[in-house]
């Protein structure tokens, strides 16, 4: 049997705030990977400007790429397939990325393959360590949190998600409700850090064996805690108001996430998205995995479970692995469902 060639798939990442671009090989090892982000611009507004994020990935994308393969000490010639996010994300945003992917197929003869977001946060784990079939992903980010059973590479069945707001949505709005900077997921999980879980505030389990999650009643009754109390001239701490909320939220995802392992029988449970840097999320995981035999847990490195394009070449590997190609007709799908991959037939 011929020795396989080393495969090198260039991803670029701009769905959101950040303009990511990398170089991974065969999908598992990091070769270079470079994020600028844009943090700084939107911490004003409280917010991602849509706009303003696709203004400077403009700005960015050709300098990112460039340095991509500087760090690497590489040339296209060394590259088998671009890898992009085609969605979801802002629309303005995965445009710039999606663009650049296909001008640089196009003139340098190099296939092309869309990603989506979410099987890259998924992937991200695959960087640390191969990933053991069958396997659960709890995606945990600003836009979305899903439960993801996987049964072999490229086979994504969503099992649970959110019916309202998505965790870190929950995260971002509570605290600017409490007045804190933008990104407030962060500031609420150190806060907790210090904080006493003393506000009774309700967990969202919806109907018995369901894997979906709400998080919008837990945000409503937060920002009407705050309010009564500021109506009876009454002082909350924000330490015990964040160690509050943030114990609904991860008594949820954890409870949810043990039950699903056990029940689909999965040997390795996997984190992945922007809220996945949660350390009170990690520690509730880590004590609730130790003790089940059997199932390992996967946890990505901080910079690894925020936006990258490390993740998106990752997943695009095994997508141009299984024959999936991009054509140049490819737009940015901000509302993209996330799809098993499946071989094309030519």
């Amino acid at each position: 049997m011929n020795e396989q060639k080393d495969l090198y798939i260039l991803g670029i990442e701009t769905s959101c705030d950040e303009t990511a671009a990398a170089i991974v090989k065969n999908g598992t090892e990091i070769v270079s990977n470079v994020v600028a982000s844009q943090i700084e611009s939107h911490k004003r507004f409280g917010g991602v400007v849509p706009e303003i994020a696709s203004r400077h990935h403009v700005e960015q994308i050709t300098l990112v790429i460039e340095e991509a393969f500087r760090k690497a000490d590489m040339t296209y010639r060394d590259i088998d397939a671009i890898a992009v996010t085609e969605g979801p994300g802002l629309v303005g945003a995965l445009l710039i990325g999606v663009n650049a992917a296909k001008a640089l197929s196009f003139a340098h003869h190099i296939p092309l393959v869309g990603v989506h977001h979410i099987a890259g946060h998924i992937y991200a784990n695959r960087l640390v360590e191969e990933i053991v079939f069958p396997a659960l992903a709890l995606v945990v980010s600003g836009g979305h949190t899903e439960l993801v059973y996987m049964k072999e590479h490229g086979s994504f069945e969503v099992i649970g998600e959110t019916l309202d707001d998505a965790a870190g949505e929950a995260y971002d709005k509570v605290a600017r409700t409490m007045g804190l900077p933008y990104p407030g997921g962060p500031q609420i999980d150190k806060l907790a850090e210090s904080g006493n879980d003393t506000i009774p505030l309700p967990r969202a389990w919806l109907e018995e064996g369901s894997y979906h999650f709400s998080f919008s009643g837990l945000k409503s009754a937060v920002i009407n805690t705050l309010h009564n109390a500021a109506q009876k001239g009454q002082d909350i701490a924000p330490e015990d108001l964040s160690a509050s909320f943030q114990n609904s939220v991860i008594d949820v995802l954890v409870t949810k996430t043990a039950r699903a392992a056990k029940e689909y029988g999965v040997k390795q449970v996997l984190l992945a998205g922007g809220v996945a840097a949660n350390r009170g999320l990690r520690a509730a995981l880590q004590k609730e995995f130790s003790q089940h035999e059997g199932t390992a847990l996967i946890i990505p490195p901080l910079s690894l479970c925020t936006d990258n394009a490390a993740m998106i070449a990752a997943a695009g590997t095994i997508a141009f692995e299984k024959g999936i190609r991009g054509s140049y007709d490819m737009n940015g799908q901000p509302g993209l469902e996330l799809t098993s991959y499946q071989g094309l037939t030519t």
